[in-house]
């Protein structure tokens, strides 16, 4: 089923009712927070829509997949190790270099 902008209005909070009826809704104040929680409700439903049909129309939107971050640790990790490796050499053997 498709949702259209008109479907999505009606997919809202009620309105309250008039203050004077039987069932004494929230009144005044009550109904402009009812109106608002609705507008907000509209805002937030048009952006999912939205958000959801760009999606649709580009699948493929660049994001890194998990197996690329992987191997970009083990690469800065292998990188960093030896690294590493040849400070602590180059520390250990530091003043046995110099009759090269």
């Amino acid at each position: 089923m498709k949702h259209t902008a008109a479907r999505t209005r009606r997919a809202v909070l009620p309105e309250a009712g008039h203050p004077h009826t039987a069932s004494r809704g929230p009144g005044r104040r009550g109904a402009r927070v009812w109106r608002r929680a609705n507008g907000t409700v509209l805002r937030l439903t048009y952006r999912v829509q939205e958000r959801h049909e760009e999606a649709a129309r580009h699948p493929d939107r660049g994001d890194i997949s998990i197996t690329t971050v992987i191997i970009w640790l083990a690469a800065v990790a292998g990188a960093v190790t030896i690294a590493g490796t040849i400070a602590v050499v180059v520390g250990k053997y530091n003043g046995k270099f110099t009759g090269l």
